[in-house]
């Protein structure tokens, strides 16, 4: 039944016996009703509990136990064409005769015959079975169609008992009882053309039991059947099985079975987890699918809990829709690529799940109802070819006799040039790619081939999202653009050129353990699509380690990373570089001992004998002759250097190389690294060496192995890898910025961080477009003066108790976290204002603690807890700022920096720790900085004294801005501080007597009124020392500010988004055509900048705006750049990208005067000679 709450088993049964007696209608609480006596409405209900059917088989009421028989009969083979089910009486036993077809379009199935009994007890069955068999063939002999010997058994007995007591209560014991039962039809069977027979068993209130003993197996039970309904095996294809030795894991659902299926050619492979399933859900166009999917994933999740389940190392689901589907629009084909889009997105959406589960192979079978015909579809998205869950459409041709597909071909393409390819096999043994995805699962990853899937299925979940985004903010929602969203182009290196070049070939054919893509993704932010360099270790190649040609690869590809100007992806699963010896001299060295008759004296030498030695390859062991007494000549080694290249420090060197090569690679393009698995030595510096890291909860980076420390320190004192460099390390320590579960979620996170970066080195920032979130709409969330409150909310928004959402600055679930458990006292991150990505700095107000952890290798070590002040720079979160300033550079990213700093942190601890250091380094960071910089007090923060000094836009005024909120503060110390040196207490006495009428009056005579002036200045001390603080105070403001010019403008929180984007615009757009001219005039004579204010304020002249006069942009280089600043930031931007034409004339002219500068200046250089030389080429020219 369909009802969540279903009531017990005695009413049920009533109820199904009255409906089958036509006394009454049945009306379920979700609205579908079953009129009295209607048996085909309850045949094709979903409320029939089928199971209860048999106990009616031997009702007293014979109305009732008729109509029994035959809904059991059509429920049983509604997946096929039953022809004229009728009650008889054989021997005294009801007995249900039938005739059915296989539904296999377009071919017509033969007539079949089919009988079920029914006895009290099985004993009946044996005494009776002769005359039951002798009336199958008189019944048979009557509905025989044409043919039928051609075909062999195809027709079916079904034997049911109703007596619960003669069924045992031994489930084994049962079918040995049920089997004796079926050796006595195996005289007759053939002649009957019997399939097969099946057994029904059932106790009062249980399921019933099913028995099935097949012809192939002449009549003996087929143990892949048990417990399978009659027609359920052929539903679920089970004879695909039949490479694999199954074992039944138990599962509430009786039309879903999972099997552990260990494979039969001796090998010791784990086994695999096979869920086949039938489902007659008729919605699944409408949302049935992907509920279909989620219960076979929840049957899974129970399934992997069984130890038989648990050991298994792939999982594939296989689920076969019986009722027809109608083709959208007549058209199959286009129906068919529907559904396969729609497991697609299935697959995207819940990739995470189906790791976990280890999913490699998902088979969706449906019939489509087109024009003139029924279409039988078979929907794949399969590991097996290699790339993980990749989508394909086949029809099937099915054999009419049988109804098992006898090929499936390639079906459904837009491309009518695609060739049709057909293929028709039992489920293969694992090859050699399954072995690899099992290895590499056994680390803890997964197989490097499959990352390009679960790179395709995160690139169509990121369109999902965002689509479903603008959706539900009403916003024009794009198209997913044409095509593939994700290709990859696999890079091999050529040994003998020594560059990477292009190959298609099957994943697990590479011969080295370093592999290399050039890939393709249509991302929201670049739906034409942008190109990236990924890189990874094949850890099922010689545990991923490092070797020479491992290197060699490596460099290659980060090589052309750079070269390219691509980022630069690197997945790490490794186990750092490669350790060998010369194997074949394992055997063939001999030892010579101090005394030759006592091992234990010591050993002296190793040795070769001539002859060994002589058979060597030269060079690959160096040795000195030494002659014995007895004559032998031995030849005794001292260095070993083999004929093998890649055992030892060789392959250290080749590390050294990838290092220097990644370092480069960060200064010049855009690397990104995800440590799965584990990375050890070569590969940890890999990762950090590129900077952005992200880090698996199951991927410790590490040096040395935890076994390895435990043996130098003689103690087992480290008992995983964890210690040495989980996530509980490198978190922390600022070496992993961000912190995942699964690879699926890993790669989301390298997506989601590549969607900030440009596609190439020095191109401008990706604008997402449209956006869900308006840009010109209110900061909601706002922080107040003394609250404590949440950083992260003032970036990202939060929403109140009662759900409403309160903006932050940057768009709505933009704004992502890097290095949230390092330098705590600082935010960093990336977030979009308008489309636009930023990089991100901010700073903690709230306390918070900062933890240095026990190291169980040092007996003296204990964890060290630090309370560390919020509006303070540490040393860890000054390290933390200068190097995420850094990243943001090297990323193309603007950066905004919302700087709430009282100082830094000068306590002793501090100063040995180099907070000096690095709060200098956040200048050099800033020095550098190449794209547009604000700086933005926000309301309630402060910036004082050496804080306000690292982020002055002085350090960088070509890039950098500084803007203060209006309820912000900045000065070199806090009113307080202040006042102690400028405004103290003698001071504010004065200001007392100044202002105070009752003490103007005790002045007359101080001597005689001493007293009463003391004790007035006492009562107003603390009135007057809060006017002393709020006079410092409003020498902090904006208004000052703004008016000494160290801030660009005083802005309104509410409003600063609509500000600081149009800011934003303008100083990109100036940003790029800069850039363009300085690429047209690489030696352009005066600064890019000031040519770019030159060609606005002249367009805007030329645009009809009064606010420039004729002349305005040939004045003095200062003249000029106030007056285009002084221009509206919207006008700006505008100005700078509303005519492409016009800028591409004005770009093409700055050329040609720039390349007759250059000229003009290299013959003014030369002598007569060569002016005259230059004038005679020219002419011949």
């Amino acid at each position: 039944l369909l009802e969540k709450k279903l009531p017990p088993v005695d009413q049920r049964l009533e109820e199904l016996r009255d409906l089958l007696a036509g006394k009454s209608a049945y009306k379920s609480s979700s609205g579908i009703e079953i009129a009295a006596g209607d048996l085909d409405a309850l045949v094709g209900s979903p409320l029939l509990a089928v199971d209860l059917l048999p106990q009616l088989f031997g009702d007293d009421d014979t109305k009732v136990r008729e109509a029994a028989i035959i809904v059991f009969v059509k429920r049983m083979y509604r997946s096929h064409k039953v022809h004229d089910v009728e009650i008889d009486e054989v021997a005294g036993l009801p007995v249900a005769k039938f005739k059915f077809q296989y539904d296999t379009p377009p071919l017509e199935s033969p007539m079949r015959f089919g009988m079920l009994a029914v006895a009290s007890v099985m004993s009946d069955f044996e005494a009776k079975m002769p005359q039951l068999l002798e009336r199958y063939q008189e019944l048979l002999s009557d509905v025989k169609s044409d043919g039928e010997s051609e075909h062999g058994p195809i027709n079916v007995l079904h034997l049911a008992c109703t007596d619960e007591k003669a069924t045992l209560a031994a489930d084994d014991e049962s079918a040995a009882y049920a089997e004796a039962i079926s050796a006595s039809v195996k005289s007759m069977g053939e002649a009957c053309g019997l399939k097969y027979v099946n057994v029904i068993a059932h106790e009062s209130k249980q399921l019933p039991r099913y028995y099935t003993y097949t012809a192939a197996k002449e009549y003996a039970e087929d143990p892949l059947y048990r417990g399978c309904r009659p027609t359920l095996a052929h539903l679920l294809e089970l004879s695909r099985l039949q490479n694999y030795e199954l074992t039944r894991i138990p599962t509430f659902n009786r039309d879903l079975h999972i099997y552990s299926g260990a494979v039969t050619d001796g090998s010791r492979q784990m086994p695999q987890l096979l869920l086949r399933r039938i489902t007659h859900s008729k919605d699944v166009m409408d949302g049935g699918l992907e509920r279909i999917m989620t219960k076979a994933l929840d049957g899974l999740d129970l399934a992997v809990l069984d130890p038989r389940g648990n050991t298994c190392s792939s999982s594939r689901i296989y689920v076969n829709s019986i009722p027809e589907i109608a083709a959208v629009g007549g058209n199959a084909a286009a129906t068919a690529r529907e559904l396969s889009n729609r497991i697609a997105d299935f697959v995207s959406q819940n990739a995470a799940r189906l790791l976990k589960l280890k999913v490699d192979e998902i088979e969706f079978k449906v019939r489509i109802k087109s024009v003139g015909e029924v279409v039988p579809v078979r929907l794949m998205a399969s590991s097996l070819s290699g790339q993980w869950l990749k989508m394909d459409i086949f029809r099937e041709y099915l054999n009419p006799v049988t109804g098992a597909a006898t090929r499936f071909c390639t079906y459904g393409s837009e491309d009518a040039s695609q060739p049709e390819v057909c293929f028709l096999d039992p489920y293969p043994i694992p090859g050699n790619v399954d072995r690899k995805r099992t290895a590499a699962r056994r680390i803890g990853s997964t197989y490097i081939y499959d990352f390009l899937g679960i790179f395709e299925k995160s690139v169509v979940s990121s369109w999902v999202q965002y689509q479903t985004e603008l959706k539900a903010a009403g916003a024009d929602v794009p198209s997913m653009p044409a095509g593939p969203l994700f290709t990859a182009t696999e890079l091999v290196l050529d040994e003998a050129t020594g560059q990477l070049t292009p190959v298609k070939r099957q994943p697990g054919e590479n011969n080295v353990g370093m592999v290399a893509w050039k890939c393709s993704l249509k991302t929201p932010e670049y739906p034409a699509g942008r190109e990236i360099v990924l890189i990874g270790n094949d850890c099922t190649y010689q545990s991923g380690s490092f070797g020479v040609s491992e290197d060699d690869v490596f460099a290659a590809a980060s090589k052309y990373a750079r070269e390219t100007g691509l980022p630069r992806l690197y997945i790490s699963c490794n186990a750092g570089a490669r350790i060998g010896l010369v194997e074949s001299l394992k055997s063939e060295i001999q030892a010579e001992f101090v005394d030759p008759a006592d091992p234990t004296s010591g050993l002296k030498y190793l040795y070769l004998s001539r002859e060994q030695y002589d058979s060597l390859p030269e060079g690959s062991v160096i040795a000195e002759p030494l002659v014995e007494e007895n004559g032998e000549e031995r030849m005794v080694l001292s260095d070993i250097v083999g004929d093998v290249h890649g055992i030892g420090v060789e392959n250290l060197r080749g590390s050294g190389m990838i290092a220097g090569e990644t370092s480069r690679a960060y200064e010049e393009t855009f690397t990104l690294s995800y440590v799965t698995g584990r990375s050890v030595g070569i590969g940890a510096y890999l990762c950090r060496l590129g900077s952005r890291v992200v880090q698996m909860q199951r991927g410790p980076m590490i040096l040395t192995g935890y076994g390895a420390l435990n043996k130098l320190l003689g103690r087992a004192l480290y008992t995983s890898q964890d210690q040495l460099g989980g996530p509980g390390i490198m978190m922390p320590n600022g070496v992993s910025h961000l912190l995942v579960q699964d690879d699926q979620e890993g790669v989301n996170s390298m997506l989601r961080w590549l969607s900030y970066v440009p596609d190439k080195v020095a191109s401008s920032p990706p604008i997402l477009s449209p956006i869900a979130d308006p840009v010109d709409r209110d900061v909601e969330f706002t922080p107040k003066r003394g609250v404590p409150y949440n950083v992260r909310h003032m970036l990202a928004g939060t929403s109140e108790g009662d759900d409403t959402f309160l903006s932050g600055f940057f768009d709505k679930d933009s704004f992502v976290e890097t290095l949230p458990e390092w330098g705590k006292t600082v935010v960093t991150g990336r977030g979009r204002l308008g489309g636009i990505p930023m990089g991100c700095v901010a700073v903690e107000v709230n306390s918070v603690e900062c933890r240095t952890v026990a190291d169980p290798g040092d007996a003296e070590s204990r964890e060290v807890v630090r309370q560390q002040a919020g509006q303070v720079w540490f040393p860890d979160s000054a390290y933390k700022t200068a190097q995420s300033i850094e990243d943001f550079n090297r990323e193309g990213l603007p950066l905004i920096v919302f700087a709430n700093w009282r100082g830094f942190s000068g306590g002793t601890r501090d100063m040995a720790d180099s907070v000096l250091k690095y709060g200098a380094m956040v200048v050099d960071a800033l020095v550098g900085y190449k794209q547009p910089v604000f700086v933005y007090i926000p309301p309630g923060g402060e910036l004082r004294g050496g804080a306000w000094v690292v982020v002055d836009p002085t350090i960088n005024s070509e890039r950098m801005e500084m803007f203060a909120d209006s309820d912000s503060r900045g000065g070199i110390l806090e009113p307080a501080g202040i006042c102690e040196v400028k405004f103290r207490a003698g001071d504010v006495i004065k200001q007392m007597h100044r202002l105070d009428d009752k003490l103007r009056e005790l002045d007359a005579d101080p001597v005689a009124n001493a007293e009463a002036i003391k004790a007035r200045e006492e009562v107003l001390m603390p009135v007057y020392q809060s006017i002393a603080l709020e006079f410092a105070d409003q020498h902090d403001r904006g208004g000052r500010m703004l008016a000494k010019g160290v801030v660009s403008a005083v802005l309104d929180w509410k409003n600063s988004r609509r500000a600081l984007h149009s800011r934003l615009m303008r100083r990109l757009n100036e940003q790029e055509l800069e850039r363009k001219a300085l690429e047209a005039a690489p030696l352009l004579s005066e600064s890019a900048k000031l040519w770019c204010a030159r060609f606005g304020l002249r367009r805007l002249h030329e645009q009809g705006d009064s606010s420039v006069e004729a002349g305005d942009w040939d004045g003095a280089a200062e003249a000029v750049q106030k007056k285009w600043d002084s221009v509206a930031d919207e006008k700006a931007a505008t100005i700078l990208t509303g005519d492409v034409e016009r800028i591409s004339r004005e770009l093409e002219s700055l050329k040609r005067a720039s390349a007759l500068e250059q000229a003009l200046a290299a013959v003014g250089a030369l002598d007569d000679a060569g002016k005259a030389e230059l004038i005679e080429n020219l002419k011949g020219a």
